[in-house]
């Protein structure tokens, strides 16, 4: 397959229209040629940011692998006429990617989530996918971003390890802003941001029930685990999202 030719024009971004194994066809590749990729999953959160937060727009642009994470991009796709094959969502995609890496060789580095939690998700990755490989994992402290010396180490952890993909754990659009601006100082093939995966991983947040999330309705099983953080963020969402719909529907995007 062409990878170009399956990318799409998306509102204000674009997607890469590929089915959950092409995606990870494509990782693989990535993680084998020279040079530094990364991987987005935009959501409806994601495209809200966009709208104004022009840092997150330059980091979506360079993006070398862009998966449609949620029911409701697939559903606007279809209402702008330009279907989009498949939900890739980062909580389903890294697994894939995981159980891509223990057959390929390739080792994985998780930075983020919570104190003890990546290792625990790593416990149990390493559990799922017989030779899977992650050299190392670590929690960084609130507002490390800030802090030069937090940064060596964690420069230096990252480099010790040389793994092929790092997987980041940090929020977004926090992630993604950092596996844009660190990605090539720290020599690692493949970044992806990957949110609350690890979380799910460790097994100290449930997911949504499969049907729910075939059938769009994972941001409210989502609302009832975490609701004064969700909230807000949904119905800020919801209220947004129509006029940037209506902007590009007249822009042919």
């Amino acid at each position: 397959m062409e990878w170009n030719m399956a990318r799409i024009n998306f509102l204000n971004t674009y997607v890469d229209n590929l089915t959950m194994q092409e995606a990870v066809d494509k990782a693989e590749q990535l993680i084998a040629q020279d040079g530094c990729s990364y991987v987005v999953t935009p959501n409806l959160d994601h495209i809200v940011i966009l709208e104004d937060d022009q840092e997150f727009a330059e980091v979506y642009s360079n993006a070398d692998l862009v998966l449609a994470d949620g029911k409701p991009l697939i559903w606007i796709s279809k209402l702008l006429k330009n279907p989009i094959k498949e939900k890739i969502s980062g909580s389903d995609f890294f697994p894939h990617m995981c159980e891509m890496c223990a057959n390929k060789g390739f080792s994985i580095f998780i930075l983020g989530a919570a104190e003890g939690v990546a290792e625990k998700a790593a416990e149990n990755l390493c559990k799922k996918y017989q030779g899977l490989k992650i050299v190392g994992t670590y929690s960084p402290p609130f507002g490390f971003e800030k802090n030069e010396n937090e940064l060596k180490v964690i420069e230096s952890l990252i480099r010790n390890a040389r793994p092929d993909v790092l997987a980041v754990s940090l929020g977004s659009p926090k992630g993604e802003k950092f596996i844009y601006k660190h990605l090539k100082e720290y020599g690692v093939s493949l970044g992806i941001s990957i949110g609350a995966t690890i979380d799910f991983e460790a097994g100290n947040v449930k997911r949504a029930p499969k049907w729910m999330a075939d059938s769009g309705l994972e941001w409210l099983f989502r609302i009832t685990q975490d609701p004064n953080r969700l909230v807000k963020r949904y119905w800020n969402d919801a209220t947004k999202i129509i006029p940037i719909i209506r902007k590009y529907w007249k822009a042919g995007r």
